[in-house]
């Protein structure tokens, strides 16, 4: 069993296990039980109603967040076609065989997303045992394999995230930071909730949402009410 810190322990107090919380509530209550001397993630876990092993039922996509996630994230682009455009939109590094053979011989991941143009992806392909695990592999679903690298480059810069099921049927992100203004913590909440709701798969009967929760990084979990969502 898990055991927990002092400051986790008298933080999970303050949160009635029995209450179904409203976004302005969790966020509230979220905000005020960081204690930490740094500045805490504020991430959502969904349990969803899904069969992660039907190809069908799996949940994947981006989604770009009204006000950003609070992270810089450092973005690799691999093409041999649109280099210059790359460098042009700001992205951090720019290659395309050698900087393959540079993860794979040096271990390099001094990076936190890869940007693809189609003719790189056999290519990544080979590598996609490494990358897959570390959630980087590329996927047309999530807009990281593409011809526009610009606008890639835009929304991950504005606050773009991936999200996608995992064997469980859940689905973990980031929306914010501690430091965030409530208002925009909780308009980033209700958005990507309301995102990942309407991408309910076609295969899936019944009851698709069966719990949210909301957290910092080092605090305990706040269920959220799903009435309070579209």
């Amino acid at each position: 069993m898990k055991r927990h810190g002092r400051a986790y322990v008298e933080a999970s107090k303050s949160v009635d296990k029995n209450k179904l919380y409203t976004p302005t509530e969790a966020v509230e209550l979220v905000k005020s039980l960081s204690k930490r001397k740094f500045d805490e993630t504020v991430e959502v876990a969904f349990n969803l109603n899904v069969n992660a092993t039907k190809s069908d039922q799996q949940v994947r996509s981006s989604f770009t967040l009204p006000h950003g996630t609070g992270k810089t994230k450092r973005i690799l682009v691999v093409t041999k076609t649109m280099t210059e455009e790359a460098k042009k939109a700001g992205a951090d590094y720019v290659g395309a065989e050698e900087i393959i053979e540079k993860i794979t011989k040096e271990n390099w991941f001094d990076f936190d997303v890869i940007v693809a143009t189609p003719e790189m992806m056999v290519a990544l392909g080979k590598i996609g045992k490494v990358l897959g695990p570390k959630g980087l592999m590329p996927n047309p679903k999530s807009g990281t394999v593409t011809t526009n690298v610009t606008s890639a480059i835009e929304s991950i810069k504005k606050g773009m995230i991936e999200y996608r099921t995992d064997s469980y049927g859940n689905i973990h992100a980031i929306i914010g930071k501690v430091s965030f203004d409530n208002k925009k913590l909780e308009e980033n909440l209700v958005a990507f909730v309301n995102e990942v709701i309407k991408n309910k798969p076609s295969g899936v009967k019944g009851t698709f949402v069966k719990n949210i929760t909301i957290s910092s990084t080092m605090g305990p979990g706040v269920k959220l009410d799903l009435t309070s969502f579209n």
